[in-house]
């Protein structure tokens, strides 16, 4: 069974059965159960054309529930035959699913978590801690969303900001998690970069570019983490980093400076510094200020104490860290970095040791971990 293949069809399935009249929830569902279908039928009894063998099934799921549900009965009547089995029109639905979910009837958080759910692939755990909410709240939310869309007609796209937050959230935990869906939204951004002349648009796909383009070296052999310092910057990819920073330039120079702009002037001045200790973190600084008054984000002025750690010394970032709440993730693990830079071996260690037990991931509680490990072991010698 080719589960990539069954992710991948799944939002143009999905878009299909939108376009023909199916509500978002509805057609949700039947697609979910096609794809169990498949799961079934598939490894004994392959189809020819797998797309339109999703399609065909799907919709005659979505009809057996329309005719079964008295409130759906009039979108019923518009309905004069099931599709003819066949292949299925090759067009690329997902960008358009995206808009669709970010429907004017919902808030843009509920947009977000739906598209992400629905149309990223992603699960609630992985949405809730891109969200920094417990994983419960935010099955809550996406239950919520999906009652408020049920019965709408998706005649009505929602807005750019919400579809590049989507963006955002799908590259990161392609780029981050456990799901490799960074260069499909790479992809994704390209369409919407070359469909709408937008400079946050732009700069979105700056940003993604320019952090693809480390990714060969982020990790080691076993798997374990390489911290951006220890990255072996001749591993990385040159050509995307200089589209990146064409196309950041071009972006800024419309003077309409948005916070993905601003991530991506970070990005590229790590990716313009030959060696770690080259590395313009004055400018880096700047940019984190820029980017905390666009964003107010708990987050952005945490990696920033990181920066004026490097900037200024680690007392100054232990300064700025002072400042936040220790209970922001990741807020352990910048504290003991800062500490063990500041000569405080006791402090990092525990530090670590503490970041790793509150680890989103495997690979960085391991990473984590290790930091613990070595720093115990010089304080032993």
């Amino acid at each position: 069974m080719n589960e990539a293949l069954l992710r991948s069809l799944t939002p143009k399935v999905l878009g299909i059965l939108v376009r023909r009249g199916a509500d978002f929830a509805a057609a949700e569902d039947a697609v979910q159960d096609a794809l169990v279908e498949a799961v079934r039928v598939w490894p004994a009894d392959p189809p020819q054309d797998p797309k339109g063998w999703l399609v065909t099934v799907s919709w005659r799921r979505f009809l057996d529930a329309a005719r079964a549900d008295a409130a759906r009965r009039r979108r019923e009547d518009l309905v004069d035959e099931e599709p003819a089995p066949g292949p299925a029109r090759a067009v690329d639905d997902t960008l358009q699913l995206y808009f669709l979910c970010a429907h004017p009837s919902l808030t843009p958080s509920s947009a977000v978590a739906l598209t992400l759910r629905a149309v990223g692939g992603l699960t609630t755990r992985q949405i809730a801690q891109a969200y920094l909410v417990p994983e419960a709240t935010m099955a809550q939310r996406i239950s919520r969303a999906k009652r408020t869309v049920s019965g709408v007609r998706f005649d009505q796209p929602g807005d750019v900001a919400t579809v590049l937050r989507v963006l955002y959230l799908v590259f990161n935990e392609g780029y981050s998690g456990d799901v490799d869906l960074a260069a499909e939204a790479i992809r994704l951004t390209r369409q919407l970069a070359a469909a709408i002349d937008h400079p946050e648009v732009a700069g979105l796909l700056a940003l993604m570019l320019l952090h693809h383009a480390r990714r060969a070296t982020r990790t080691a052999p076993d798997g374990s983490l390489v911290p951006l310092a220890e990255q072996d910057r001749g591993r990385w990819d040159t050509t995307s980093i200089a589209e990146g920073v064409e196309i950041l330039q071009a972006a800024i120079a419309r003077d309409r400076l948005g916070e993905f702009q601003a991530q991506a002037a970070i990005a590229a001045l790590h990716a313009d510094a030959p060696t770690a200790e080259e590395t313009d973190w004055v400018q880096i600084v700047e940019w984190y200020d820029e980017l905390a008054r666009l964003t107010d984000s708990a987050v952005v002025r945490l990696n920033r104490a990181v920066a004026v750690g490097e900037a200024d010394g680690p007392r100054a970032g232990l300064a700025a860290l002072a400042a936040l709440d220790d209970s922001l993730p990741r807020h352990a693990a910048v504290s003991a970095y800062l500490h063990e830079r500041d000569g405080d071996l006791t402090a990092a260690a525990r530090l670590y040791a503490e970041a790793a037990r509150k680890a989103p991931n495997l690979a960085e509680r391991d990473h984590l971990t290790r930091q613990a490990a070595r720093l115990n072991a010089r304080r032993d010698r």
